[in-house]
């Protein structure tokens, strides 16, 4: 596969972007060689320069959101010895910067978190991250110590997957808005 020079980098880089359009609004079986390369302006067979199949476009659009995902997420952790009061601050930043990140990209994330068959091991792989750092974060004593933070970090990727979809991608709602409410669910609750 052809990957070097400059404009090669930039037709493959224009593959990359029409395809995962064209996932995200038609899906995968719905899409089309023949329209990614027509869209990027592009023959039929430079597209195989690049790419072996629609799978293996599809593939890599699919690992570049995982990998980018697993990387935010790795880097999210609390450190310790945060005072009590600046907690509930620190973790709204998290969440907007997850919240960022999955807005940035809109195709990506439809691909990566709704459309690809990996869908549901990336959201479980996610629950297991967030879930790990949750738990040394309550070794640090930021969370009561009798909460499963398995069971947190399952309801906070439902959480995001829902807000994603329904508010962030629609524009119904901001980052910033979104890791407000989350925060303020999760760490002070809806009673008055």
């Amino acid at each position: 596969m052809r990957k070097k020079g400059a404009n090669g980098q930039k037709s493959r880089a224009r593959l990359l972007t029409v395809a995962a359009n064209e996932f995200a609004r038609s899906g995968y079986h719905k899409t089309k060689i023949s329209t990614i390369v027509s869209r990027a302006g592009l023959t039929q067979p430079s597209f195989y320069l690049y790419f072996d199949s629609k799978e293996a476009v599809f593939n890599e659009l699919m690992q570049t959101f995982r990998s980018r995902l697993k990387e935010l997420i790795a880097d999210s952790r609390l450190e310790a010895g945060i005072r009590r009061e600046d907690v509930p601050g620190r973790i709204r930043a998290v969440l907007k910067g997850l919240f960022d990140f999955l807005k940035k990209d809109p195709d990506l994330t439809r691909i990566g978190f709704y459309i690809g068959q990996e869908s549901g091991e990336v959201k479980k792989e996610l629950a297991m991250m967030i879930a790990q750092n949750l738990k040394a974060e309550q070794n640090d004593g930021y969370f009561h110590q009798d909460i499963n933070m398995t069971i947190v970090a399952e309801c906070l990727v439902g959480t995001i997957e829902r807000l994603t979809s329904h508010q962030l991608l629609t524009g119904q709602c901001t980052s910033e808005e979104l890791a407000h409410q989350v925060v303020h669910l999760y760490m002070f609750g809806i009673t008055a």
